[in-house]
């Protein structure tokens, strides 16, 4: 059966979840109270039509982001069988059965029998990323767990790290600034101080304080805590040139995570810089605790996991 409701909510939940072109396979159960839905709409009946479309495809998108949200100390996904139900009792309208005004309400029920293991027994002390052994060229961390050696794209890593706060806190609404001991000046074209001028409320939404320093230069005086001591110039760049191109309020809105992703890039650590060890262990415990810490915003995996019998194949051990 195809739906283009369903397949725009499921493309929606892996949004930053799949690199590039990829698209995602799966198979998707919904039990529906059948006066909610019409499954007249086409002869060979491929095509259904749900009485109340925004419902299911808020339902299912929250269904399917719960359920990709793992943290990095969860195993990795092999695949997720989701079962929706409209409700215990019957109602005029599909709203009551799922519940949107309170979303968890809807879908922790059935998602509460489908908790993720975690990667290692509760019995074993050591964390599920292991401890950092090395560096590798200023872009890998080496690290060792209980199953042998973890690998780890330090940038892609500390960006879905960043990403995920960055989210957070906006949806609380409280991102919060720190304030530039020395404001960081740059060349502006005209339209950019104009956008800063006219955006000023956004920017500050977004924890961004941008000023004219003269007719031809913009002045950040203040940035996101997360991002600080990131690029702050490229930083409040990218954000005016997305707010020019798609307006403040689309730019907030229908490309929030866009421009948050685009954001979090700006603060990322960046190859080449040597971590102690102590920054890398701490990166691998924020790691564990980051919701969908196995992708980066762009769906470029993490981290890579190899067993010692892994190595042992690769060293042709016991052969």
């Amino acid at each position: 059966m195809r739906d283009r409701v369903l397949s725009h909510a499921v493309r929606e939940a892996y949004r930053d979840l799949l690199h590039g072109d990829r698209q995602p396979a799966y198979l998707l159960f919904l039990e529906i109270d059948p006066r909610g839905v019409d499954v007249n709409v086409h002869p060979a009946k491929i095509e259904v039509r749900f009485r109340d479309s925004g419902a299911i495809h808020q339902f299912v998108m929250h269904a399917l982001k719960r359920a990709l949200s793992p943290t990095a100390s969860q195993a990795p996904v092999a695949y997720a069988t989701l079962t929706g139900a409209s409700g215990s009792r019957p109602g005029p309208g599909i709203q009551q059965g799922f519940q949107m005004a309170q979303p968890a309400q809807a879908y922790q029920a059935f998602m509460a029998g489908a908790a993720l293991p975690a990667a290692l027994p509760a019995s074993q002390s050591a964390p599920p990323l292991g401890y950092a052994l090395a560096q590798l060229h200023g872009v890998y961390i080496l690290a060792q767990n209980e199953a042998g050696l973890v690998l780890v794209d330090m940038h892609a890593a500390h960006e879905r790290i960043v990403y995920e706060k960055l989210k957070g806190n906006l949806d609380a609404g409280r991102v919060e600034r720190q304030q530039l001991l020395v404001p960081a000046a740059f060349r502006a074209e005209a339209l950019e101080v104009a956008a800063a001028e006219e955006n000023r409320e956004a920017l500050e939404r977004l924890g961004l304080e941008l000023s004219a320093a003269g007719p031809n230069e913009l002045a950040v005086r203040a940035a996101p805590m997360l991002l600080a001591g990131g690029d702050v110039v490229g930083l409040a760049r990218s954000v005016l040139k997305e707010m020019r191109e798609y307006g403040a309020a689309q730019a907030l809105a229908a490309r929030r995570d866009e421009l948050l992703a685009g954001m979090a890039c700006h603060a990322a650590v960046r190859a080449n810089r040597i971590l102690t060890v102590t920054e890398m262990n701490a990166l691998l415990r924020e790691m564990e605790d980051t919701e969908r810490a196995g992708s980066c915003n762009h769906g470029r995996p993490t981290w890579y996991q190899l067993s010692m019998a892994d190595l042992d194949r690769l060293f042709m051990r016991g052969q």
